[in-house]
């Protein structure tokens, strides 16, 4: 059962970056699960220190960034596996990605964001028993903002339901950093930038 080393959104924050760098030596797999920089501005910085890593490292685009605009940042970062719509397995354990805002946010034009049909459809290939890594959390788990709203997707809330992940790492509602809830069997992560460890 490989160790994970769970985070998300960073949002610049070079210190945090640099924390991940040196616990990313204790874990198997390192997972972020998107906005690494912020409203489209800084994401090579970050990934610049990130890219230290040599562990096996999954990430997702956010609502911060584009899959374009990361797998960019992260071309020449060989331990990196940039997943949007895509998976890929490591040690043993199937990992699905899905990044950016889902449902749309109300932030306008800089915000890479998805519907809700959408999202479907990139969840479409999502195998069963797989680690998901989603930017945003699904409807009713770990979606809570600080005003107590849930704002999930129900895309991946329907996702998880038919394919029981083994673990969903999400990010994006601030206000539910840390928080572990369920659905079904699934234990659904809000990681934060802090850094969670899980096995799985």
């Amino acid at each position: 059962m490989p160790d994970l080393l769970c985070v998300s959104d960073i949002h610049s924050d070079r210190s945090a970056a640099r924390h991940l760098v040196a616990r990313a030596l204790e874990v198997d797999i390192v997972v972020g699960a998107g906005d690494f920089c912020d409203m489209r501005r800084g994401l090579d910085r970050t990934i610049g220190i990130l890219s230290e890593i040599d562990t096996p490292m999954v990430l997702v685009p956010g609502n911060a960034e584009s899959a374009e605009e990361l797998q960019q940042a992260c071309a020449n970062w060989e331990a990196a596996h940039v997943l949007h719509g895509s998976g890929v397995t490591l040690q043993g354990v199937p990992f699905y990605g899905i990044g950016g805002g889902i449902p749309v946010t109300p932030f306008g034009a800089w915000s890479w964001d998805f519907t809700e049909q959408q999202a479907a459809e990139l969840l479409t290939d999502c195998p069963d028993n797989a680690v998901l890594v989603s930017h945003s959390p699904p409807k009713g788990a770990a979606d809570r903002d600080s005003r107590g709203r849930s704002l999930g997707s129900t895309a991946l809330r329907d996702a998880i339901q038919r394919t029981s992940p083994r673990l969903v790492v999400c990010g994006h509602i601030h206000g539910s950093w840390t928080i572990e809830e369920h659905i079904g069997e699934t234990p659904v992560l809000n990681a934060g930038p802090e850094g969670h460890v899980r096995a799985v």
